[in-house]
């Protein structure tokens, strides 16, 4: 199997948080805790010339993954099958022993720890069980605006094109996030999209 990404259709998306929800159900989530999937909204503009977009952003699992670098405990890996990075729990010592290297070397903010004392790091695993099952990855089958698609990288470029960024997502060639967008892009001379 080659490396997996996500592709992400910005211009579809309405903020529904959708793919939140049913992620965190699928992983019983406490709803305190912070998500495997986020969506933000990004605004720009005054009256009468707004804009928004929202971006639904997981782990881009890095073909470079910088939190897997900086864990101190290695307790982050890369398939080497599947390109997807996961956590393994046993090994992360938690948010009250760790320095969160993990979650400060990532551009995009994606290891985090839940509030309580001694949590473990925890992230998008692009629901690596649920693919080795043939299933699709929950946020996909939850997604109502059928704006969201796992699948092999090189596979999603030809679906989808090789648009590696969207707006509120700058593309770090570094670390070579596995991602694929079709963007919604706020115009500076003034209008909407």
């Amino acid at each position: 199997m080659a490396q997996m990404g996500i592709y992400f259709d910005q211009s579809r998306c309405t903020g529904c948080f959708t793919c939140v929800i049913a992620c965190k159900d699928w992983y019983d989530t406490p709803a305190y805790t912070p998500g495997r999937m986020r969506v933000s909204c990004i605004e720009h503009g005054t009256f009468p010339d707004l804009f928004a977009a929202y971006l639904a952003l997981s782990c881009g699992h890095c073909q470079n993954p910088p939190c897997m670098a900086a864990c101190p405990e290695s307790a982050i890996s890369k398939d080497p099958s599947t390109g997807i990075v996961t956590v393994d729990p046993n090994k992360c010592v938690g948010n009250t022993r760790c320095p969160e290297k993990c979650r400060k070397a990532c551009p995009w903010d994606v290891p985090q720890f839940a509030p309580e004392a001694g949590a473990r790091m925890d992230k998008c695993d692009l629901c690596a069980d649920r693919i080795k099952h043939g299933q699709q990855a929950i946020c996909v089958e939850a997604c109502p605006m059928h704006a969201i698609d796992i699948g092999p990288l090189d596979e999603l470029y030809q679906k989808y094109g090789d648009q590696k960024e969207a707006e509120g997502f700058v593309y770090k060639k570094r670390f070579a996030p596995a991602v694929v967008f079709k963007p919604r892009f706020y115009k500076i001379d003034g209008g909407n999209p």
